[in-house]
């Protein structure tokens, strides 16, 4: 199973760290798409992500439209993470999917609205309470993320614990 990580125009830079470390864990692919709110090289980046950039693919889209262009969500199991969602993420059954995106917008906006509508159907959401706007973007990538291969039995995850005798 190849999983994509895909950050839309990500404003924060300990939050890109932060799923960066997530990616490696897993060993998803990350897709960064411009304009990013911050460099790439900062070292609130680097320090969000620790020592895990080097076990990371990455790869970096000029546009939102360019990325769209490349993998056409037509084609691919291709999911737009928002807070306006019409499933709800565990909804989804992943467990017969090799290749999945997860698109998750900027911190502040989220993902465009006319994309949002124009693929409805593969829009999904967290649930949480209504009085709340929306979650972290780096925890929000790692819950939806880890349903994905709880689905999948941890697909090539560790299998055994390294616990204390």
């Amino acid at each position: 199973m190849n999983l994509n990580i895909v950050l839309v125009e990500p404003e924060i830079p300990q939050n890109t760290g932060n799923i960066a470390r997530t990616c490696a864990a897993i060993g998803a692919k990350l897709h960064l798409v411009y304009p990013l709110g911050f460099s790439i090289s900062e070292k609130q980046v680097k320090r969000a992500g620790l020592d895990y950039w080097d076990k990371l693919e990455i790869e970096e889209h000029s546009s939102f439209e360019k990325f769209l262009e490349k993998y056409k969500p037509e084609e691919n199991n291709m999911y737009f993470v928002t807070t306006k969602g019409k499933h709800v993420y565990s909804d989804v059954d992943y467990k017969n999917m090799d290749n999945i995106f997860l698109l998750f917008g900027k911190e502040t906006k989220g993902l465009p609205e006319d994309t949002l509508k124009k693929y409805l159907d593969k829009t999904i959401r967290i649930p949480m309470r209504e009085t709340l706007r929306s979650l972290n973007l780096s925890n929000s990538v790692a819950i939806v993320a880890y349903d994905v291969f709880r689905q999948k039995n941890f697909e090539k995850l560790q299998e055994i614990s390294q616990y204390f005798d």
